[in-house]
C-alpha cells in the first residue's frame, strides 16, 4: 500500500515511522513536510529532530516536500492519504483534496475555531461535509502518545468513518504487531471523544497541579466522561462509543499521562503561569485550549450541561482563578449521578 502522510508533526511522523517499520506489510510510506528546510533536515538526519527526536526513520521511509497536486505526483500515486495537520489547517487541506478518489483520514482532534461571533466551530467530519462532501474520509483516533507509537510500544486506535472502504484502508495500513486498529462507523462519537477529552485533561491537570489528590482526579475523569457522553448523544453518537478507545480510553490517557500537553497546560496554570506562558512553553499545539470554547458553545446550543468544561473555559478566559474554578465545581447543588 502506498501511504502518504501530509504533515511532519510528532503524530504524523510517529505513524509514518510505525507503518514503514511494519515488517511484512511492504508499505511504501512517504512523510511530506510543508517546510522544505525541515524536509531536507529530516532526510539528512533520518529522524524528525524538531518534533520527534530520538526516533530514527526506517530505511524505507521516504521524505518529501514536493509541490502537491491532486492530479499528479505523490497524491496521484497514493492508496491512502493521512492528514497530520492541526485542526486549524484541516479545512484547507480537505478542500484541496476534495476531488481525490482514494481514502483520506485526518489525525487531529478537536473543534475548528469559528471566525464568526456566536457561531460554534465544527468537528472534522462536519468540516469534510462542508468543503469536500464527495471525499471518502474518516479519522484515526484513540489513546496514543506519538513517542510510544514511534517506539513500537503496544497501542490501540480506532478507524472511524461512514465509509467501509476508509475503515478497511486504515486497518490495512496501520494494524500490525504493535498497533491494533479497530473499525467503528460512529465517527460522530469518536470525534466528540477526541475533542472533549482534551478539555477535560486541562481540568485534571489543574487538579494535579493544585495537589487535590487522587480522589479528585478520579471524580473529574468520571464526571467528565458523563459530560462527554451527554454531548455526544445530543449530536447523534452512540453511547457505547464513549466506553471504548476514543472515549474512556483516550480520556484516561490524556487526563493522567505525563506526556499529555493538555494536562500540562492545567498544571502550569495551577502554578500561576498565564495561559500564553503555558502554551508557549509547550512547543506543540494543545488542542484543548482552542476547542474548549466551542465544546461549551455546542453544549449550550443543545441544552447539554457540561460544568467541568464550563469551568475550564472560565479559567482559560481569566474569569476564574484555579482555586475558584475548583470551588465553583464543588459548590454546585446536589445531583442524581445519572444526570
Amino acid at each position: 500500500m502506498k501511504i502518504v502522510v501530509l504533515g511532519a508533526g510528532a503524530w504524523g511522523t510517529a505513524l509514518a515511522v510505525n507503518a514503514a517499520g511494519h515488517a511484512g506489510a511492504c508499505h511504501e510510506v512517504t512523510l511530506w513536510a510543508r517546510d522544505a528546510a525541515q524536509a531536507v533536515q529530516m532526510q539528512a538526519a533520518r529522524e524528525n529532530t524538531r518534533y520527534l527526536p530520538g526516533h530514527p526513520f526506517p530505511p524505507v521511509l521516504q521524505v518529501s516536500h514536493e509541490p502537491l497536486s491532486p492530479d499528479a505526483g505523490l497524491l496521484a500515486r497514493a492508496d491512502l492519504i493521512i492528514i497530520g495537520s492541526p485542526m486549524a489547517a484541516l479545512r484547507g487541506m480537505l478542500a484541496y483534496l476534495r476531488t481525490l478518489h482514494v481514502p483520506v483520514a485526518w489525525l487531529c482532534k478537536g473543534f475548528e475555531s469559528s471566525q464568526e461571533p456566536g457561531v460554534a466551530g465544527l468537528m472534522g467530519h462536519e468540516v469534510a461535509a462542508a468543503v469536500a462532501p464527495q471525499l471518502r474520509a474518516g479519522v484515526l483516533s484513540g489513546p496514543s502518545f506519538a513517542q510510544e507509537v514511534a517506539r513500537g510500544q503496544p497501542t490501540a486506535l480506532v478507524a472511524a468513518s461512514e465509509h467501509a472502504s476508509v475503515r478497511e484502508a486504515l486497518v490495512a495500513a496501520f494494524h500490525g504487531p504493535t498497533l491494533r486498529v479497530y473499525a467503528n462507523e460512529d465517527i460522530v462519537g469518536v470525534e466528540v471523544g477526541g475533542a472533549v477529552k482534551n478539555v477535560l485533561a486541562i481540568a485534571t491537570g489543574l487538579c494535579d497541579g493544585l495537589a487535590l489528590g487522587l480522589n479528585a482526579r478520579a471524580a473529574l475523569v468520571t464526571r467528565g466522561l458523563a459530560e462527554m457522553t451527554r454531548l455526544g448523544l445530543a449530536l447523534g453518537a452512540r453511547a457505547d462509543t464513549f466506553m471504548g478507545l476514543s472515549g474512556l480510553g483516550d480520556l484516561v490517557l490524556t487526563a493522567t499521562g505525563d506526556l499529555s500537553r493538555n494536562r500540562k497546560v492545567g498544571q502550569l496554570l495551577a502554578q500561576g503561569l498565564s495561559l500564553r506562558q503555558a502554551v508557549d512553553s509547550l512547543g506543540h499545539v494543545a488542542e484543548g485550549v482552542y476547542s474548549a470554547r466551542t465544546v461549551v458553545q455546542r453544549a449550550r446550543a443543545l441544552g447539554v450541561e457540561m460544568p467541568i468544561s464550563e469551568g475550564v473555559v472560565a479559567l482559560l478566559e481569566g474569569r476564574l482563578k484555579p482555586a475558584e474554578a475548583v470551588a465553583t465545581l464543588m459548590g454546585r447543588d446536589p445531583k442524581d449521578e445519572a444526570l
